[in-house]
């Protein structure tokens, strides 16, 4: 028996989502993309052209969630399927757009360069635990206009993981998709082995910018999967009620489904966000608190019930430092996202409201996803019977450490951390020199990026990969990138 977390109610589930149907009516969807109005008028929608609202009837979205695929896989660079969106698959990945670093020495914020950069995709590469790439920061020292497709170029040059990506503008989309048809070999590879998704936000309360949903319409119609990041922030840009604001985020995402299926019938689409209560003290927006971690395990309960592919923001912190509200607010997110099946959850080594990593915080992250992992794998009964035969044999002999029976099933049985989770005696601890979390934290990082193995891709694949992206940022004044640090 797998555990798992339902938190709705059947009928909650079910009013929730026939209220969000109602919403696509009534006010019905701002939608400021011409081709997305057209698509929508021409599907039967009633838009209304000055105010660009669309008012879009049940049957239209109906018929979407029928074509939407259930489930795909994202493809690593080395061709190998290695991410499953569908069912209760549960994989994890870093947090993305960082606008900060936490410097590994001060424990001080700082921007991110390239170098940055670099550093964490070589330590993501060689966490187990994690399952795909983001392009987890912005470095500011390309122009600001460049930073989406540059992330990317980065990542491709030392990944073999799939991408968990996103534009920041509609023609930088075109530029990306270029670096991922380089690296597949044509378009018609990157569609049947796709290996990124594309995360679109719709902008609550119910509309849709031209921005993003333009690159929805362009990953839908070449066969590139795209991720729903719907955003209510309960009590400010939504209800202030938890289940107020689950209804909010379906109307969006049933309307993005709508306009993806509309540009595509059969285009891989995700059910996600990145919701967060409203903390009205501060007028911030905590991605560490539990009223967020229930929103989010609810909108996927709502999107599981629609059969869709599912993702969440969850497993980040709003502390400022690795300390002991990181560890809590990172662990509890964590094991509630993996408890409720959420396919792929997006978070691991992000602090401060979504605006800062930390190198430390992803390692730590990681054993907390081992342990999630560990967990929702659930209790099997490895031998039958399950304990008659060896208890009878050894009696009343505390004996088990000796058996062939405990060397062949404990690695199976127990999810065994790093050195970062200290679990020995006092003087053990004393005699490694009395180190905290975060300096284990520490040593783990550089461990794992000098044993980092460089990528496999070709010079003149790395070549291509520079010349589109120096295309890209000699348009906004940068004739030469920045060099890449050595393997």
């Amino acid at each position: 028996m797998r555990p798992k977390l339902n938190i709705l109610s059947d009928q909650l589930a079910e009013q929730i989502i026939a209220e969000g149907f109602e919403l696509l009516m009534d006010p019905g969807i701002r939608v400021h993309n011409e081709e997305a109005r057209r698509l929508l008028g021409d599907a039967g929608a009633d838009v209304d052209l000055e105010s660009q609202i669309a008012r879009i009837p049940e049957t239209i979205a109906r018929r979407a969630l029928e074509t939407a695929p259930s489930e795909f896989y994202l493809y690593n660079f080395e061709g190998e399927a290695a991410v499953h969106y569908g069912g209760d698959s549960v994989q994890f990945d870093p947090g993305s757009t960082a606008v900060t670093v936490l410097d590994s020495e001060t424990q001080e914020q700082r921007v991110p360069l390239t170098a940055d950069f670099v550093r964490y995709v070589k330590l993501v590469e060689m966490i187990p635990q994690l399952d795909a790439q983001s392009t987890a920061m912005i470095c500011f020292d390309v122009p600001e206009e460049i930073g989406d497709l540059y992330r990317l170029y980065l990542a491709l040059n030392y990944t073999r993981k799939p991408m968990i990506t996103g534009a920041f503008r509609k023609d930088t989309w075109w530029t990306m998709k270029e670096m991922l048809v380089a690296m597949a070999g044509s378009g018609e590879a990157l569609a049947a082995k796709p290996t990124a998704v594309f995360d679109v936000c719709p902008s609550p309360p119910l509309l849709w910018s031209d921005l993003t949903c333009q690159n929805m319409i362009d990953c839908a119609r070449h066969g590139i999967p795209s991720e729903l990041v719907s955003m209510p922030l309960a009590g400010a840009t939504s209800p202030v009620t938890l289940a107020a604001a689950v209804v909010q985020h379906t109307a969006e995402c049933l309307s993005g489904v709508t306009i993806c299926q509309l540009a595509q019938e059969g285009a891989p689409i995700v059910w996600g966000g990145s919701p967060a209560t409203f903390d009205m003290r501060h007028g911030t927006t905590p991605m560490g608190a539990v009223g967020t971690w229930m929103i989010d395990c609810a909108y996927t309960q709502v999107g599981k019930a629609l059969a869709l592919p599912t993702h969440a923001y969850l497993g980040m912190s709003d502390a400022k430092v690795v300390d002991a509200q990181c560890g809590l607010e990172s662990a509890g997110g964590t094991i509630m996202a993996a408890l409720a099946g959420v396919n792929m959850v997006t978070g691991a080594g992000m602090m401060d409201f979504e605006s800062c990593v930390s190198y430390e915080k992803l390692v730590i992250d990681a054993e907390i996803i081992g342990s999630a992992k560990r967990l929702v794998a659930g209790i099997e009964a490895r031998d039958q019977p399950i304990a008659l035969t060896l208890m009878r044999e050894l009696g009343h002999r505390a004996d088990y450490l000796a058996q062939p029976h405990t060397l062949k099933w404990f690695s199976k049985e127990f999810y065994l951390p790093s050195a970062v989770i200290d679990r020995g005696s006092l003087d053990a601890w004393k005699k490694q020199g009395a180190k905290t979390a975060f300096e284990r934290a520490r040593d783990r990082v550089n461990q794992l990026v000098a044993a980092y193995r460089p990528s496999p891709i070709s010079d003149d694949l790395r070549v291509e990969l520079r010349e589109i992206t120096t295309r890209a940022a000699r348009k906004f004044g940068m004739d030469e990138l920045p060099q890449l640090p050595e393997d």
